[in-house]
């Protein structure tokens, strides 16, 4: 993380390393075209999409069931309704989607950063 930061703020160093393009810069274009880089890209939106879609669906249903019908009305135990266990619900499932959101991204960040890795030292050409 330093270098990433030094390389910042002293790009004349980035351009004397000869892995890198003539401008000092990684070459995003290889990269892109790498097969690696689209497995990464293929595993990300295999995970995002549908953790997004189920995300909205659960929050989304919440204003529709208390909007247009009246299941949630009904007590789960004692004086606690059923829209109560449901709110409470998507506050879990928030927090849990943001862990394993955070665990699955910190893999991503390790593949990403190998992919740099082998641009840096001269793999894609």
């Amino acid at each position: 993380m330093a270098k990433k930061i030094e390389s910042v703020f002293n790009p004349a160093d980035n351009q004397q390393d000869k892995t890198l393009s003539k401008h000092g810069t990684p070459n995003y274009v290889a990269i892109a075209g790498s097969p690696e880089f689209k497995s990464l890209k293929t595993k990300k939106r295999k995970f995002i999409l549908p953790i997004a879609i189920f995300f909205l669906l659960c929050y989304i249903t919440l204003p529709i069931l208390t909007s247009y019908t009246t299941i949630l009305n009904t007590n789960a135990f004692g004086d606690v309704a059923w829209v109560w266990v449901y709110s409470i619900a998507l506050f879990i499932m928030t927090w849990a989607l943001c862990m394993i959101y955070v665990s699955k991204a910190n893999g991503y960040d390790r593949e990403a950063e190998e992919i740099f890795e082998k641009e840096k030292a001269g793999g894609y050409k």
